[in-house]
């Protein structure tokens, strides 16, 4: 029989039998004096107390959300004590994102859009502490409630700092600058009382047809990894840790998994991948992160596996993450991904099947509204459901709560938060997060950086010259800057005349169902209008790409965001042509959230600019870039594919595939790990510690990077390797390491890398995680295409 111990160790995330905790509980029941209030007692033993405490209804509405019913607790946007407590008697568990007005009269979404959707600073933090003291005073038991927020790449709340976006930052290749720009986020998100934030994406994107390409970092799993280390120590801490500290939040990470290579490309759709992959490319981003943080939270993803929902997958959630990698915290579900088992996967009767399939999966947290745990009583009742499942994921929440200093302190502080949020600190770090993510794809005789003194009339063209894009996931922060305002202020002398050229589509309300291009005739007699504009200017830059309605999440059949066609859309094609007519210097500043797979564009243009969508400074950055006031130093963390007949595009790929096609190149418009700078570099072939070495010793790899050019500049060293002669075939290239380093002209630095036996093993015939003998090809360079090699032997 299970000790008391073992019950209490287990009991914030262990088997089921632990977390139905037989008859221990009621020996902490029996105290005078509630131990779960004791904020000194081990959390294991106050989630033994409290569990012991409730009724059935109360754990139920502890594994639920309310989002939509937030209309049922309000007055308004403030919150009312009295009808809460009508509506919820049994307490509220979770809420979802106290920041938006859903459930406000006259507001029907609220995932993107105006200022209208979103409450103020103040008044989130008035409803979030109206909420807690609610609970904490009103209800029988005094649990505090959980609340969650988005922060993709910024709180997405009213006035935060929104930081570029998410494929921006990859191309940063720099973990430093995420953690900072994630500790930022954490703070703003703190401050107004919200522990909670579903990020960071941690996916593996294969496919720009993809609306969600945008909320990734890329392809790689070793890069999507140490991102993602990088990213949840920011919000969270780093190491492992039983208590949050004050200014942190717990990150969830998603979706796990699959989900960056649907099928067709098309949101939610089955992730048509076999065990070895999920293993070697899917899994490794999420196995680094709960190996080496305290992750408070998983999401599952909404796509299906061998034709098993990942909401009901219990190899996936239960043997891999809880069993095999010892993930002990919270897993909540993707919005609707329950209810989903039965309207959309039906793989369940109806939503009393599908809580109980999610239920049996290891789902602790239903969200966003709670509609299938819901059924939960009436199915306890029936006997179709065990207590015991609920117990287990009411033991979950409740360690997460008790985890996270809610029973201690559930509010936010509104004068703080004003004070941090979108301040000059978070400002500047949002300037040099755009400044690190620009990515110089082609420059054709040195057309960038523009000489302001040579320049000549600038026309900045483009339906993005005057817009400042976000991308998805964002809110309204204090101030955000457009190109041509960033043009202005970095160069008040010289002359910018403007031009929209083309509008993309016929509104700019990314929380819009129906997406439609704009009108066509009226583009074109734009675009007339835009030629006659620079004919008259010595240089042209041209805004172009997407807008946050044609890349964005498809959530609903009603609500799409995927694409068949990866190149320019509308009009844009035939702007770039009219104006390259001309004969004038074309640059191209790229802004979208898919990789920039316009062929007919780079080879029209003098120049390309990679931005992304660069965040609210990003103006300022760009504008900065091509005037040569800083030099581009990202790189691309995609794989470029020149059309959607290349796709799935990734440059680690097996011998087999790539061979060619009639009619059409092979190669990729552009390599993983691309970019230029203004300035030149040379990095010497890899130096190893030893020819041969045992299985379970490491090989340091060294190598020498200078600048050889006249200006200083970001070079980004990529080391991979390409294993050989074993049980299985690998990929002809896997990125174990990369650094960013910044060199004066003429300055060198040695880069050293630790090749680990962990980092050298892989997923054998027989599916165990080995480093089998064999020889080993270390690649060094600045790009997968460019690498110089040297070869030792695993013996």
């Amino acid at each position: 029989m299970m000790n008391r111990r073992a019950a209490l160790r287990l009991a914030c995330g262990g088997s089921l039998s632990a977390l139905a905790l037989a008859g221990a509980p009621a020996v902490f029941a029996q105290g005078r004096a509630p131990l779960y209030k004791d904020a000194q007692a081990p959390v294991a033993a106050r989630v033994a107390d409290l569990l012991a405490r409730m009724t059935l209804a109360e754990k139920i509405a502890q594994i639920r959300a309310v989002w939509v019913g937030k209309a049922d607790m309000s007055e308004g946007l403030d919150f009312a004590p009295a009808k809460a407590s009508a509506a919820f008697p049994d307490n509220i568990g979770h809420l979802t994102r106290p920041s938006d007005r859903r459930g406000v009269p006259g507001v029907g979404g609220a995932v993107g859009g105006t200022a209208a959707n979103w409450r103020t600073l103040e008044q989130t933090v008035a409803f979030i502490n109206a909420l807690q003291r609610w609970a904490l005073e009103d209800t029988r038991l005094g649990i505090p409630v959980l609340v969650h927020e988005e922060s993709l790449h910024g709180y997405m709340a009213t006035e935060a700092t929104m930081f570029p976006q998410a494929i921006a930052l990859a191309g940063t290749f720099d973990t430093d600058l995420m953690r900072r720009i994630q500790s930022t986020i954490a703070a703003e998100t703190r401050a107004r009382g919200v522990p909670l934030v579903l990020s960071p994406v941690v996916d593996i994107a294969r496919d720009p047809r993809w609306g969600r390409i945008e909320e990734t970092w890329g392809e790689d799993p070793y890069l999507c990894g140490e991102l993602g280390v990088a990213a949840v120590e920011g919000l969270q801490g780093p190491g492992k840790f039983e208590r949050l500290a004050d200014g942190k939040v717990f990150a969830t990470l998603k979706h796990m998994t699959g989900h960056g290579q649907p099928e067709g490309g098309n949101n939610v759709s089955p992730a048509q991948v076999s065990e070895r992959e999920l293993r070697e490319n899917f899994f490794p981003p999420f196995r680094e992160v709960v190996r080496r943080t305290s992750i408070g939270a998983v999401m599952p993803s909404y796509n299906e596996i061998d034709g098993v929902p990942s909401h009901a997958n219990v190899w996936l959630l239960g043997e891999v993450l809880r069993g095999e990698w010892g993930f002990d915290g919270l897993i909540v579900s993707d919005y609707g991904g329950v209810h989903e088992l039965a309207t959309l996967h039906h793989v369940a009767a109806d939503l009393g099947e599908a809580a109980h399939l999610a239920l049996l999966a290891g789902v602790d947290s239903e969200l966003p509204e709670g509609d299938a745990y819901a059924t939960l009583a009436g199915q306890v009742a029936e006997g179709k459901v065990p207590e015991a499942l609920i117990d287990r994921a009411c033991a979950r929440m409740l360690a997460f709560k008790f985890r996270a200093g809610l029973f201690e302190n559930p509010y936010g502080d509104a004068a703080h938060a004003r004070r941090i949020t979108g301040d000059a600190a978070a400002r500047a770090l949002a300037l040099e997060a755009a400044r690190k993510s620009l990515c110089l794809l082609t420059n054709r005789n040195q057309a960038l950086p523009l000489d302001e003194a040579t320049m000549g009339r600038v026309a900045v063209i483009g339906p993005n010259h005057a817009i400042a894009r976000l991308g998805g996931y964002s809110s309204v922060p204090k101030q955000a800057i457009s190109l041509i305002e960033g043009l202005r202020a970095v160069a008040p002398g010289a002359e910018f005349v403007t031009a929209q050229g083309v509008f993309i589509t016929r509104s700019e309300d990314r929380s819009a169902d129906l997406i439609e291009l704009a009108d066509r005739d009226e583009n074109l007699r734009l675009i007339e209008q835009a030629v006659d504009l620079a004919r008259g200017c010595d240089t042209i830059i041209l805004a172009i790409g997407d807008t946050e309605q044609t890349s964005r999440e498809g959530f609903a059949a009603n609500h799409l965001g995927d694409r068949i066609d990866i190149d320019l859309v509308g009009e844009q094609n035939a702007l770039v042509d009219a104006l390259a007519a001309l004969g004038k210097p074309l640059i191209i500043a790229a802004y979208n959230g898919r990789p920039p797979s316009w062929p007919n564009a780079v080879a029209k243009a003098d120049a390309v600019l990679e931005c992304w969508y660069p965040g609210q400074e990003g103006g300022t950055a760009v504008a900065e870039a091509l005037l040569g006031r800083i030099n581009p130093g990202a790189r691309l963390p995609v794989s470029v594919a020149r059309s959607a007949g290349q796709v799935p595009r990734f440059y680690n790929h097996k011998p087999s595939g790539r061979r060619g096609y009639l009619f059409d190149e092979m190669t990729p418009l552009f390599a993983f790990g691309h970019g230029l700078s203004y300035t030149s570099f040379a990095i010497s072939p890899p130096q190893l510690s030893a020819s041969r070495v045992a299985s379970d010793r490491p090989v340091e790899v060294r190598c020498t990077v200078r600048n050889t050019g006249a200006r200083a500049g970001d070079e980004v060293v990529q080391l991979y390797i390409t294993r050989s002669d074993v049980s299985v075939t690998r990929p002809v290239l896997e990125l174990k390491g990369f650094e960013r380093v910044t060199l004066a002209p003429g300055e060198s630095r040695e880069v050293r890398f630790t090749l680990t036996p962990e980092a050298l093993a892989f997923w054998n015939i027989d599916m165990e995680e080995v480093n089998e003998p064999g020889p080993v090809e270390v690649h060094v360079g600045p790009a997968s295409d460019r690498l110089q090699s040297a070869r030792f032997e695993v013996v």
